[in-house]
């Protein structure tokens, strides 16, 4: 089952002045529509909130952790949480 999800990770390396937001919504949005957002952090980290079904989301975290990004990724730390709603598409911030 597919149910929906939210992920929310941390991204951690060279991840911000690189288009890795710009990318990471991209991906998102080809994964399978997922909806939320990716922020930068002022410690230098990416945030990255994603809802939609557990697979997808699944998938975005093996590109953010393996995928040709932008820039590079040291590491990647994830929580899975129960899907809220409220997110129109997904957002750069």
């Amino acid at each position: 089952m597919n149910e929906n999800v939210r992920l929310t990770a941390w991204v951690r390396g060279r991840v911000q002045g690189v288009g890795f937001r710009w990318w990471t919504r991209a991906t998102a949005l080809e994964t399978g529509g997922l909806t939320g957002y990716a922020g930068n952090l002022a410690d230098g980290r990416v945030q990255v909130v994603a809802e939609g079904g557990r697979e997808d989301c699944e998938a975005l975290l093996e590109w953010l952790r393996h995928g040709d990004t932008p820039g590079r990724v040291d590491g990647v730390t994830e929580i899975w949480g129960v899907a809220r709603g409220g997110y129109q598409g997904f957002e750069i911030r």
